[in-house]
């Protein structure tokens, strides 16, 4: 295996570790939305959430970035259109991972304002960009 194939292999694995934090989290606001704040359940959660957002996703985030510079270098697709559409779904998908990040210090301290309605729909958020993403690279229709 080359160093290219490895280090794809491990953009992959990173983007995938990724995307399950990004589905996971907000599902669990959702069911944290449904306890009592300052309750038994609710500090459960905010210990899930952490761990999920430190211990997973922002690695995995920052794994993904990383990985996928080293092939965006090598490959040299800066110039191709369906790369410009990608990295604008990365960054956004970013965002959203900033965004549940702030969720996560407000629910830390017993301050969410957000009904799990909003969680419901922000959660369809990564799922979108990732469908993009996927048609984007493999498609590469531009």
């Amino acid at each position: 295996m080359d160093t290219y194939s490895i280090v794809k292999s491990l953009h992959v694995i990173s983007v995938i570790a990724w995307m399950a934090g990004l589905l996971y989290l907000p599902r669990l606001y959702v069911y944290h939305c449904e306890v009592e704040p300052g309750s038994e359940a609710s500090e459960k959660f905010k210990v899930m959430e952490q761990r999920l957002l430190r211990a997973i996703m922002n690695p995995a985030m920052i794994a993904t970035w990383i990985f996928g510079g080293y092939l965006i270098h090598v490959a040299g697709v800066m110039s191709d259109g369906w790369f410009h559409v990608k990295l604008l779904c990365v960054v956004l998908m970013t965002i959203a991972h900033m965004m549940l990040a702030r969720y996560r210090r407000a629910f830390e301290a017993d301050a969410n304002t957000k009904s799990q309605k909003f969680y419901r729909i922000f959660n369809e958020v990564p799922t979108v960009l990732m469908i993009i993403i996927v048609f984007m690279v493999i498609g590469r229709p531009f």
